[in-house]
């Protein structure tokens, strides 16, 4: 299938002169969250044991934010939408495209939103190879194209490095957090030295304080080779969210990944403070009492508009981990998703969402004019805070009740 999209085509000058890009913090307003369905056409069971989850994941997104859905075809989307209307989730703010796919994991083989210098929004296409080569994946690693296309907005292609969504977080201020066994190591890149993969990640992602983790190789058990979004999440200005000490032993973090986590520092030099989640208490069990034979993160959350998805697994710390994440975020609503069969599969809930910031898109624009009454309930600066006087003559984004997003100076 021949996709039409725009791609932005970036020249490198003799004098250096780079374009910059910025991915947004997480925690900043978002246009939507994308989600790839479950199905089977890849591996030809499953998906009906993890789409209970995909649901409430929509249900409680839609009050906040749109739900982007891939589908694999025509026949799955409207499967898809039985399926929500059957468990009474409003379609208003969901949409469904359709892009033959994989799997479900669009944190890692989706598009990475970013901002441009002058605060276009935009997807870098960063290689996907199935985490090593240890899954399909050619159908996955056009997704990102897919989006763009719908969108309306550029893409990047940056094919030539390797990078999964999971394996790298950002905290908006300047630095990446992540783990060399899934990023720089031969089964991702081998043609690339560690400098220029940071080269890659300050042009595209606009971060320059690094810190990196060793990792584990993780083989058939963790085909990620240790994510850093299992383990490690950013919150608010200074923040790290990770697990005890022995929690971490557990999660197999190494003795000397486990200090430099806990001794961190900022892009101003300040160490993280550090905020601590319970494992699981008890080995995860499916919902059909299948044992997984570990216990599980509760790290791997996802902070939305209105809501924070944290994976629960029918477990006594369940409560605990809820609670401690409610305190964090005592503007959003704390909302537990039954994780229990999804981690069998190896992940969690950040793992299959992926933030969609606002931003000046195609869609919906040839609307505008039969719109007259439509009016702006919100205004945002280009990193996604809300602003409530705005500056004559600075640019911003303008939220417009019908769920339009325009780019626009204050007058």
């Amino acid at each position: 299938m021949k996709h039409i999209v725009l791609i932005l085509v970036i020249v490198f000058s003799g004098v250096g002169i780079k374009a910059q890009f910025t991915m947004p913090f997480e925690e900043l307003v978002h246009e939507g969250t994308w989600l790839q369905w479950p199905h089977n056409f890849t591996y030809g069971f499953g998906a009906s044991d993890v789409e209970p989850a995909w649901v409430e994941i929509t249900a409680a997104l839609i009050g906040g934010e749109k739900v982007h859905i891939v589908a694999y075809d025509e026949n799955h989307m409207t499967h898809i939408e039985d399926l929500l209307i059957g468990a009474s989730v409003s379609m208003e703010n969901v949409n469904i495209i359709v892009a033959e796919n994989d799997d479900f994991w669009i944190r890692d083989n989706g598009p990475i939103f970013v901002y441009d210098s002058e605060s276009q929004l935009t997807v870098l296409d960063w290689g996907f190879n199935g985490w090593g080569g240890n899954a399909p994946y050619a159908l996955c690693d056009d997704i990102p194209i897919a989006v763009a296309d719908y969108l309306s907005i550029p893409l990047i292609d940056l094919n030539e490095m390797v990078l999964e969504g999971g394996a790298f977080e950002v905290d908006g201020h300047g630095t990446i957090m992540a783990t060399r066994s899934s990023v720089t190591g031969a089964d991702r890149n081998p043609g690339l030295t560690e400098s220029q993969i940071e080269g890659y990640m300050e042009e595209y992602l606009g971060v320059t304080n690094f810190v990196w983790f060793d990792g584990m190789f993780g083989g058939i058990q963790d085909i990620t080779d240790q994510h850093i979004d299992g383990f490690a999440k950013f919150q608010g200005n200074n923040t790290i969210v990770t697990m005890s000490h022995n929690d971490l032993s557990y999660w197999q973090v190494s003795v000397s990944d486990i200090a430099l986590l806990y001794n961190s520092a900022n892009s101003s030099g300040e160490q993280f403070e550090i905020v601590v989640l319970p494992l699981t208490q008890n080995d995860v069990t499916t919902t059909w009492g299948g044992d997984v034979g570990t216990r599980a993160s509760y790290v791997n959350y996802y902070v939305a508009n209105n809501v924070v998805l944290v994976p629960n697994y029918n477990d006594p710390n369940d409560d605990v981990a809820n609670e401690i994440i409610q305190d964090l975020y005592p503007d959003r609503a704390v909302v537990g998703i039954d994780s229990r069969n999804i981690f069998l599969n190896g992940g969690m809930v950040h793992c299959i969402t992926q933030q969609q910031p606002i931003g000046d898109t195609g869609v919906g624009l040839d609307e505008l004019e039969d719109l007259p009454e439509d009016r702006v309930i919100r205004v945002f600066d280009f990193l996604g805070r809300a602003v409530e006087n705005p500056t004559p003559g600075v640019l911003y984004l303008w939220l417009y009740e019908s769920g339009l997003v325009k780019k626009g100076l204050a007058h």
